[in-house]
């Protein structure tokens, strides 16, 4: 299974980012992309090869829902993001970091799924429909409602270049 080894091995950070995008957390999301390449591994037989990496996002957007409905009632998402301890360079990239991931988290797992999908890992409106199992009028309409909830999120008040409108417009 030597094409699964470099499948993996190429996959792994951006499963990692995807992960810490959908959780806010670093240790959930290695766990999510743990088992995101588990189950992967599992179903390798049936997997196109040259869309693998699409087949695993949808195992780990899978895996997060199953997470959430699973997660006890009395535990909550935590708003502050970890410091990864990246160096910002003097340009504000981890406060921003951190405000797009408290922005994220006030969303529903389906609003953040589909705003991660689309504008971070830059798929299509048909591939994201394709990952999360919806038509693509869905993905328009949940994209729209969550850009209209990070527009006005207190996390993103200020000059935040990342949230941005179809038309590449300041939001």
């Amino acid at each position: 299974m030597r094409d699964f080894d470099d499948f993996a091995t190429a996959a792994t950070q951006p499963l990692l980012r995807l992960g810490w995008l959908l959780t806010g957390d670093a240790e959930q999301a290695q766990d999510l992309a743990q088992q995101t390449l588990i189950r992967t591994y599992g179903a390798w037989h049936r997997v196109r090869h040259d869309d693998a990496l699409s087949y695993a996002r949808r195992v780990m957007v899978n895996l997060h829902t199953d997470w959430l409905r699973r997660r006890p009632w009395r535990e909550q998402a935590r708003a502050e993001v970890p410091d990864t301890g990246a160096h910002d360079g003097g340009h504000g990239a981890v406060e921003d970091r951190a405000a797009l991931v408290a922005a994220l988290q006030s969303l529903t797992r389906r609003e953040r799924a589909a705003i991660v999908l689309r504008y971070y890992v830059d798929l299509s409106e048909q591939q994201t429909a394709q990952t999360l199992g919806v038509s693509v009028g869905t993905v328009k309409s949940v994209c729209s409602r969550a850009l209209a909830k990070l527009r006005t999120s207190p996390a993103l008040r200020g000059e935040h270049p990342f949230v941005r409108t179809a038309q590449g417009e300041h939001a």
